[in-house]
């Protein structure tokens, strides 16, 4: 199964606290900082949340 790498680009201050809970679940924290998650249905549900924070790309 492939990975994703998510790496946060933008700042959560000023953001609303659910998409902060989503960011600090993810495991970022800060900018420019990323995780490896596996690419699934729910993962992707949460990154959609949160897409305009941050930048998605194939793991490899």
């Amino acid at each position: 199964m492939a990975n994703l790498k998510v790496t946060l680009v933008r700042s959560v201050i000023g953001r609303p606290q659910n998409q902060r809970d989503i960011v600090k679940g993810l495991g970022l924290g800060r900018v420019n900082s990323s995780v490896v998650v596996p690419d699934n249905a729910a993962m992707r549900g949460v990154i959609r949340k949160i897409n305009h924070l941050v930048d998605v790309e194939l793991a490899k």
